[in-house]
């Protein structure tokens, strides 16, 4: 009996253990101190997750204008991430709070090609090292497996992510951009970094022919989708000539998709491009608020979430 009793006793502890120097499954807040500005993340770990067993991660960088909270709701990867048993990270931009919002009107720093420019006061922040911060610092309270260390992010968001593929590409695996090209006039990752982009070819925010949207008050000259994936293709070493399908339509909701899938790459890299016919300055599958139905039409032809997993999947960091 009295071994059944210290048995019992050691299991609590473990179990406290566990959970005093880390997370558990459920949602939570962080904060940490970078060049003097504090920054905030928010984390989901799936239930599955029991702090024995390393888990990937996937960094949700929120568009321009909004921040992490409103994402979390908007892109829907805590449901994929409780499928997929991964742990979603979404880092919050640098910016203001305004009155009646006090969440924020947040932005990052991708580079001189985005919103604001080389002048606004995100250029001025180092969002690379708040990235690097961040990695270490959720270390210190989950299991990572740095070799499956992913990011993505849509409009300046996944503008930073580009950015991310190109300087931090000894601690990202893989990415996936929505609705936003390159920041950067070039790509220079230290290892080939896949990439799987989606964007409209409707969209009137971010152009997928680059130059400066209608809906983006900013008058950003942006680079375009094709630069932005030449440069990806070339530098990661894919084959120039993509092999292009015009995916089946699941739905007739007045979008169609054709995949450009770039194959070949240095260390089995690929740079896939899903091409949205109609589609608008959206997340693919995550349909917006009525009132931002000006954005344009989310395709339901294809899940942004299942298809960047399973991409994800495909490529962990070699």
């Amino acid at each position: 009996m009295k071994k059944i009793v210290l048995a019992f006793i050691a299991i609590i502890f473990l179990s406290a253990t566990i959970r005093a120097n880390g997370l558990m499954g459920g949602d939570s807040m962080r904060k940490l101190t970078v060049d003097g500005r504090e920054r905030t993340y928010f984390i989901h770990v799936p239930k599955s997750y029991d702090g024995r067993k390393p888990f990937p991660i996937v960094l949700v960088f929120h568009g321009g204008g909004s921040n992490a909270t409103d994402w979390i709701e908007l892109c829907g990867l805590n449901q994929t991430a409780d499928q997929a048993n991964f742990i979603a990270v979404y880092p919050n931009g640098t910016g203001k709070k305004i009155e009646g919002y006090p969440k924020g009107i947040l932005g990052w720093n991708g580079g001189p090609r985005q919103p604001g420019g080389p002048d606004s006061e995100v250029s001025k922040v180092d969002d690379i090292k708040f990235t690097k911060a961040m990695l270490d610092d959720l270390s210190t309270i989950v299991k990572v497996d740095k070799k499956r260390v992913y990011a993505t992010g849509m409009s300046m968001g996944a503008i930073l992510v580009y950015r991310l593929a190109s300087e931090l590409s000894d601690q990202i695996a893989a990415i996936a951009p929505i609705a936003g090209p390159m920041g950067t006039e070039t790509c220079t990752p230290k290892r080939p970094v896949p990439v799987i982009h989606f964007h409209g070819t409707a969209d009137e925010a971010v152009p997928f022919n680059g130059g400066k949207g209608k809906l983006d008050p900013s008058g950003t000259d942006y680079y375009s989708v094709d630069y932005s994936i030449r440069n990806w293709v070339k530098a990661d070493g894919c084959h120039e000539t993509p092999v292009t399908t015009e995916l089946a339509e699941k739905v007739n909701d007045g979008t169609k998709v054709i995949r450009k899938s770039y194959t070949g790459g240095k260390q089995g890299s690929e740079v896939i491009l899903y091409a949205i016919e109609g589609g608008g300055h959206t997340w693919p599958d995550r349909p917006f608020s009525p009132e931002l139905k000006i954005l344009g039409k989310a395709t339901k032809n294809i899940s942004a979430n299942e298809l960047m997993w399973a991409f994800f999947e495909k490529h962990p960091m070699k």
